[in-house]
């Protein structure tokens, strides 16, 4: 339907165009009715009716000045059509150079507007459909331009071509915003051209159906293109269909710096549709670059400790935590996978190490989830790595009690063997494949007494039997018993025995021999 505005300030002939014809028969629908040319005029603005009906005599602003000012200020002025009495009608013949399609005399009847309505409705059509070829042949022209640009052709000539195309500086500083939503995307471009309008328009539609939009930051600064993809997003959102997501790249400069913006926003469009969440997003939001992913690596490492000590009740915050350090860096979900890709092999490896079968757990898994390069979203990524930590731990929890005598038995007998060696409770726990907290207590329990102490008593007793019994140095004996520093073998020795070394030599020396 096209929108009619009614304009004259006798009542009775507004009532008598709404009246004497069925509108709707003709394709015309009525969107309002003024009595003055300027409520006219503002109505016009408002509405964007395609035909205004309008009396010539009129307080305030006439007909003909209503006609003047909507052709000099409207990018789209409407048809009009000229409501004249005899008494004016060199008013308008004058109507009629201005480019007013019709007029009709008072009184008219029925016949006569319909004429009218049939003649201005073919006219109306043809121009929309030119108008609409028209802006469908710079919508492909430009949109080539664009594509050639964001797939990262780069010669001076298209940059040259751009820039005259679209009437930008070659140093212009640009932004790009992209918008994924459903429907058709000649729709989706139209409700774009209605909030970012430019002349002319830079508008895109890239090879999966995202609309792009390129913005001069000096036509649009940041605060204005936040409120307008706000405005956008909001008419685009349809709780039934797809997520409406807005992405918004950050501000560069130069034509050549095209493709670069598209690619900031389109990778925020993929993160946020992976993690299946709608909105207007910002690229100068997220964090970027090796932080991320570092931040990432350090997570994941605290997940795999945490797994690896069977501290299950901290696996569900660790597995947030991880997962979330990956949708702050806006990692994609390659990326993504990779990490949890590591995971699977560190706790595989432990699970095998501890003669476990690694091999039943991924089968489990993957009957249950799929392999991990099968997920489409972080949540299913993220359940996946919830349940892969769960098992994990309580199978290493179930290899330790199973292993826990026999392999405490082999670390006694390894510090009684080894202690004269450099030894650091961290590094048995790797080498029995335990984890360091659990093997210390379990060290504790078993001889009564802390690794530390036990170790030390050790060496020490060692001392002593070097000391009685060979003429060694001090310093040759610390260093036998596993004590580079001497001094510190001397504070340890009379700590556990009251007396400096010297002086439990020299008793020694007094006593008979044994």
């Amino acid at each position: 339907m096209m929108n009619v505005l009614l304009v004259d300030d006798e009542p009775w002939v507004i009532e008598g165009l709404r009246t004497m014809v069925n509108w709707r028969n003709f394709g015309f629908q009525i969107c309002g009715e003024a009595s003055s040319g300027s409520e006219a005029f503002s109505m016009i603005q408002e509405l964007k009716p395609e035909l205004v009906l309008t009396d010539i005599n009129m307080p305030v602003i006439n007909g003909l000045e209503l006609i003047e000012r909507s052709n000099q200020k409207l990018a789209r002025p409407p048809k009009f059509v000229i409501l004249s009495g005899y008494d004016n009608f060199d008013f308008a013949l004058t109507a009629m150079q201005q480019r007013v399609t019709e007029y009709l005399l008072k009184p008219f009847d029925e016949e006569e507007i319909l004429a009218v309505l049939i003649r201005l409705r073919t006219k109306i059509q043809e121009e929309l459909k030119a108008e609409q070829s028209h802006s469908r042949m710079q919508f492909l022209f430009t949109n080539n331009l664009l594509i050639r640009l964001i797939t990262g052709e780069d010669n001076e000539s298209l940059k040259l071509q751009a820039a005259q195309a679209l009437l930008l500086q070659k140093d212009s500083k640009l932004r790009c915003v992209v918008i994924e939503a459903s429907g058709p995307s000649v729709a989706l471009v139209g409700r774009v051209k209605k909030y970012f309008t430019q002349k002319p328009d830079r508008i895109f539609e890239d090879s999966a159906g995202r609309i792009g939009v390129i913005l001069p930051d000096d036509e649009f600064p940041p605060c204005r293109v936040h409120e307008l993809s706000l405005q956008l997003y909001r008419e685009l959102e349809d709780p039934s269909n797809q997520p409406v997501i807005v992405t918004i790249s950050g501000v560069l400069q130069g034509i050549g710096s095209i493709r670069e913006l598209y690619l900031q926003a389109l990778e925020l469009n993929k993160c946020k549709r992976c993690q299946g969440k709608d909105g207007v997003y910002h690229y100068r939001d997220v964090r970027q670059g090796g932080k991320s992913q570092e931040l990432a690596k350090e997570k994941f490492k605290e997940l795999t400790e945490i797994v690896m000590a069977y501290q299950t009740n901290k696996i569900h915050a660790s597995v947030e935590a991880a997962l979330d350090s990956v949708l702050e860096g806006m990692l994609d979900l390659k990326e993504a996978m990779s990490h949890v890709a590591d995971l699977e092999w560190s706790l595989c490896r432990r699970i095998g190490d501890m003669n476990g079968d690694p091999d039943a757990l991924m089968r489990k898994l993957h009957d249950g989830h799929g392999t991990i390069d099968s997920f489409g979203n972080y949540s299913a990524l993220k359940t996946y790595v919830l349940e892969l930590c769960l098992e994990a731990a309580d199978i290493l929890a179930r290899l330790e009690a199973k292993n826990e005598n026999n392999t405490i038995f082999h670390v006694i007998q390894y510090v009684d063997r080894e202690f004269r060696s450099k030894l650091q409770l961290q590094d048995l726990a790797k080498m029995f494949h335990m984890n360091t907290a659990y093997l210390g207590q379990l060290f504790k329990k078993e001889t009564g007494k802390p690794f530390n102490d036990y170790l030390n008593e050790k060496r020490i007793e060692e001392a002593k039997r070097l000391l009685r019994r060979t003429q060694m140095k001090i310093s040759e004996i610390a260093l036998q018993v596993g004590y580079p520093n001497t001094d510190y073998f001397i504070i340890k020795f009379k700590c556990l025995t009251g007396v400096l070394p010297s002086a439990y030599k020299q008793k020694t020396e007094r006593e008979p021999a044994d």
